[in-house]
């Protein structure tokens, strides 16, 4: 074992069964120890299998290949040692704040008493004082990710996974929440010890690790691992932390944006980068009108975006062949040059065009209008999701999928009745 290690991964591999019952491989050969005081972050593209490592490491998920290790010995089952905040928070949405924090201690057999002093400090290490009695759906996305902290923290595990925690959260709350992790974690008094943190900000773990693994994909392995001795507190404008930075940068962009050397094949599902169909919109026209083609350093800069968020609308934008990226320069293609020129009528008929050129779109599609009405429950539509794209978040994409299927006039989802239907079915309707 690594000395120091608390928890280990070792050759981990991991598959999963696609719908035509072809292996898909996520994990391949991955070693990773978290080490006693230090917090290690996780950086890579979509669909590196960042968030299957995280149940792996905490026994939700048993690894094809490989093992891992607590405290030196060999995992069997849930890992008695860690502790996850999900990045959704996975909060049961008819219990208060409170009561979601009190069931995980609950469900350990602890006595009353003891769930109850424990709960109550985790409340208030988590600044959730006040809010005790609010249910989910009276609490921010930020406030939301506080009570998943705070019952992660109840537990008082060693090891902290944290799975893009703040991505919920304002800029403003997201900077307190880290904040505040850092200094728990710095409290060498109580757990956690070590913190492992998902991420696909740059400037975040910069922040934040000590160390930083850079994921690269198809399928996930180690790219590269940095080690970041920058002082605490951290200031990010700093010359070494822009170093640090600009360094990270240049890894991610070999890993993200390679130049492309084949096509997928055709059977694969293409997990959908999180972006909003107006930032993909709005980085054609911002190209359009540079003359077609500017470098993705430049476009974070004058555009004032966070580089992470920069990444994701450029992948978004070349799935949708409306961008090549050559390296680190972002070019227009025909169709992103056309759809740059075209009225909001034409710039919708260009998407809808370029959406059913991808599996997932099709694949939902088709299933709609397999269903009476061209309509289905969104359940039915996560499940689908789910079953293609096991590794990823399903909440995620199924809200990205309806985002850019509105902007294509593809689907319509009804969110009172939680239902997706495709457009044309129901303006017939």
């Amino acid at each position: 074992m690594t000395d120091d290690a608390l928890c280990e991964a070792r050759g981990i591999a991991q598959d999963y069964r696609l719908p035509n019952g072809r292996p898909l491989r996520v994990l391949e050969g991955v070693d990773l120890a978290i080490r006693r005081n230090e917090i290690v972050a996780l950086l890579g593209p979509s669909g590196c299998g960042k968030t299957t490592l995280v149940k792996v490491l905490a026994g939700l998920l048993p690894p094809s290949q490989g093992e891992v290790l607590w405290r030196g010995e060999p995992l069997r089952g849930l890992n008695p040692g860690v502790a996850v905040v999900f990045q959704s928070g996975a909060l049961f949405p008819w219990m208060t704040a409170a009561e979601n924090v009190a069931v995980v201690l609950e469900a350990s057999g602890l006595p009353r008493d003891e769930v109850r002093r424990r709960a109550e400090g985790a409340i208030r290490a988590a600044g959730l004082e006040g809010l005790e009695e609010a249910y989910p759906r009276e609490l921010s996305g930020g406030m939301k990710q506080r009570v998943g902290l705070a019952r992660a923290l109840a537990l008082d595990r060693d090891v902290l996974l944290m799975d893009e925690p703040f991505s919920q959260a304002d800029a403003l709350s997201a900077e307190s929440l880290r904040t505040e992790v850092i200094d728990l974690w710095m409290a060498k008094d109580r757990n956690p010890v070590a913190i492992l943190l998902v991420s696909h900000d740059i400037r975040e773990v910069v922040n934040m690790a000590d160390r930083i693994v850079v994921l690269a994909t198809k399928p996930g392995r180690v790219r590269t691992v940095l080690e970041n001795r920058l002082p605490r507190p951290r200031d990010l404008r700093s010359a070494e932390a822009q170093r640090m930075v600009d360094r990270l940068r240049d890894v991610i962009v070999g890993a993200e944006l390679p130049d492309p050397a084949v096509e997928p094949p055709p059977a694969l599902v293409e997990p959908l980068p999180d972006a909003s169909a107006s930032e993909v919109a709005g980085l054609v026209e911002f190209l359009d009108a540079r003359g077609g083609r500017d470098d993705v350093f430049r476009i974070a800069a004058e555009t004032g975006r966070e580089f992470g968020r920069v990444i994701l609308t450029v992948k978004a934008a070349e799935m949708l062949d409306l961008v090549d990226t050559p390296r680190s320069l972002v070019l227009l293609t025909e169709e992103g040059r056309r759809f740059a020129r075209a009225d909001a009528e034409a710039k919708k008929e260009i998407w809808r065009g370029q959406l059913l050129r991808l599996g997932l779109f099709r694949r939902v599609r088709e299933l709609l209008l397999g269903q009476e009405e061209g309509a289905a429950d969104g359940a039915v539509v996560c499940e689908a999701i789910t079953s293609a794209l096991p590794q990823e978040n399903y909440e995620r994409v199924f809200d990205t999928l309806v985002r850019w299927g509105r902007f294509g006039n593809l689907f319509a989802y009804d969110e009172v009745a939680g239902k997706l239907s495709l457009q044309e079915a129901t303006k017939e309707a």
